[in-house]
């Protein structure tokens, strides 16, 4: 690891940091972190080594049991979110804290807003505000459009004006790019800069080495709870970096022979669903996918994607058109008789839909099969039979766990992921719908589960991959379908011959497809 230079107006410094869950589970251990006034400084390493954990300590979320935070060479105590405020600590979650029905300026001013006289809410001061702080740093926001109407991007800009607007020197940016496309990672990236020159400090979390060696000054590496090393950014490689987080060398090229299409496992005939809004989220949609293919599901979020992937899978209904899996009829299915079709599901939305975290892994392992007849004896579950299950797949997944007994709660975001993977890749499916299955989780985790889901598909498995990394569709996908505003606006026939930009342009409907070339995907 290249040495750094000496310390130049510190403007934060955490020192000797232990934070101690309730559980046992040591999540910092002794980590000294520092950042300067004026700096983009990225904090990198795998899930579980920390770095979401040291940040919640800093804007008060999580208390630690050791150490101390100083602020311009001053000892502080950061009890609380607003205490952090108060110290101007700001921080944009990954999953935006905005209310979808709210105008912007309403979001802006929530639980601060202005008053007109002692009681009523002052919208027009609101706005006004709004408007005062977009100029100052040039972030251009419409104050009276609701958030539910944004795009990601634009969501985004608005969590960044809310916290400056509170008067904040330093923010914390916890993947900020996970689910922008290449023009509005360029844009976000232009206004960090911005605010860089404006003198505001700024922490990047991301897995995204690339970004992080384009935007940030400096880096700290985390590594099961342990700060690994700290540099400046210029001094080391993505692959130095890569080797620091994961202890070693990760290859993210992945090679796969061309895809040997086989027959038709899925079958989407003029799809279309109107949400609780009474938005047309999903507009008269068809598509195939075949064994043997991915075809790879490419767009900014919000156009329908999460909705498609539920209807999919059972978890929404089938408003409008017809689904086939198997040359079946899905709407008269039940979510277990889907399975049964061999249908397996990686949900975007792992906490909610994946996995109970208050179980063994045991538990989570089998919970989709544990009724069949080869997990029970006798009437009773075979508990040495789904044992010996969950140990294989510990194993072959390579799960850092402390054996199948322990709880899921205390697995790394990576590992539960890798968890997810094994029960639904076991089961040996005719298709798997996996919806961003590798999102938020580490570089060596992702290279395993690309790697996995290429192995099933050279296996004769249809894969229908919803992802926002752009890398990831391109990487591992035959085909791409381009959604936006509810619709497949382009087809991508051959993954291979796109470039992210050009990708880019489609998922921002910039560039368009005709109806003709669509049509091609339905085989």
């Amino acid at each position: 690891m290249a040495k750094i230079a000496e310390k130049t107006d510190e403007i934060l410094s955490m020192q000797h940091i232990t934070k101690i869950y309730d559980n046992g589970f040591m999540a910092n251990k002794d980590i000294t972190f520092s950042i300067r006034k004026g700096e983009i400084h990225g904090l990198v390493g795998e899930n579980g080594a920390g770095k979401s954990t040291l940040m919640k300590v800093l804007f008060g979320q999580e208390t630690a049991e050791e150490g101390r935070i100083l602020i311009d060479g001053k000892e502080v105590h950061i009890t609380d979110p607003l205490a952090a405020l108060d110290y101007g600590i700001g921080m944009v979650h990954q999953h935006f804290m905005l209310v979808p029905s709210l105008t912007v300026a309403e979001n802006m001013v929530l639980g601060s807003e202005p008053k007109k006289g002692r009681l009523f809410f002052d919208y027009r001061k609101a706005v006004r505000m709004t408007k005062e702080i977009a100029e100052k740093y040039g972030l251009e926001v419409n104050p009276e459009k609701r958030v539910m109407d944004l795009s990601v991007g634009y969501k985004q800009r608005v969590e960044i004006l809310k916290i400056l607007l509170r008067g904040v020197r330093i923010l914390l940016l916890d993947e900020p790019t996970a689910v922008l496309t290449p023009q509005e990672t360029e844009e976000l990236f232009i206004q960090l800069k911005n605010l860089r020159k404006n003198g505001f400090t700024i922490v990047f979390i991301s897995h995204k080495l690339n970004e992080v060696k384009e935007i940030c000054d400096r880096i700290t590496v985390l590594r099961d709870g342990r700060v690994v090393g700290a540099a400046d950014v210029a001094d080391v490689t993505e692959q130095d970096i890569s080797k620091m987080m994961v202890g070693r060398d990760i290859s993210m090229d992945m090679e796969k022979k061309p895809a040997e299409r086989g027959e038709k496992m899925l079958c989407v005939n003029h799809l279309g669903f109107t949400n609780m809004y009474g938005k047309k989220a999903v507009k008269d949609v068809s598509f195939d996918v075949c064994r043997g293919e991915i075809v790879g599901i490419a767009g900014v979020e919000g156009n329908g994607q999460s909705e498609l992937a539920r209807m999919l899978t059972g978890l929404e209904e089938i408003q409008e058109g017809i689904v086939t899996v198997n040359g079946k009829d899905m709407k008269k299915m039940s979510i277990r008789q889907i399975r049964e079709e061999g249908v397996s599901f990686i949900s975007e939305d792992r906490m909610t839909y994946d996995l109970a975290t208050s179980v063994s892994i045991e538990e989570n392992m089998i919970s989709d099969r544990f009724y069949k007849k080869e997990y029970n004896r006798r009437g009773l579950m075979d508990r040495e039979k789904i044992a010996e299950e969950a140990d294989r797949l510990i194993e072959d997944y390579k799960v850092a766990c402390d054996g199948r007994n322990a709880y899921m709660r205390t697995l790394s975001g990576g590992n539960m992921q890798k968890v997810i993977t094994a029960r639904e890749c076991a089961s040996n499916p005719s298709l798997l719908i996996a919806s961003q299955p590798t999102r938020g989780i580490d570089v060596g985790a992702t290279e395993f589960i690309r790697r996995k889901l290429i192995a099933l598909r050279d296996q004769g498995t249809a894969v229908l991959l919803f992802s926002a990394d752009l890398a990831e569709i391109m990487q591992i996908s035959d085909r791409i379908l381009v959604f936006y505003g509810g619709e497949i606006v382009a087809h991508i026939t051959d993954a291979a011959q796109i470039d992210e930009t050009i990708l880019g342009e489609y998922m921002l409907n910039i560039r368009t497809q005709s109806r003709e070339e669509i049509g091609g995907a339905v085989i």
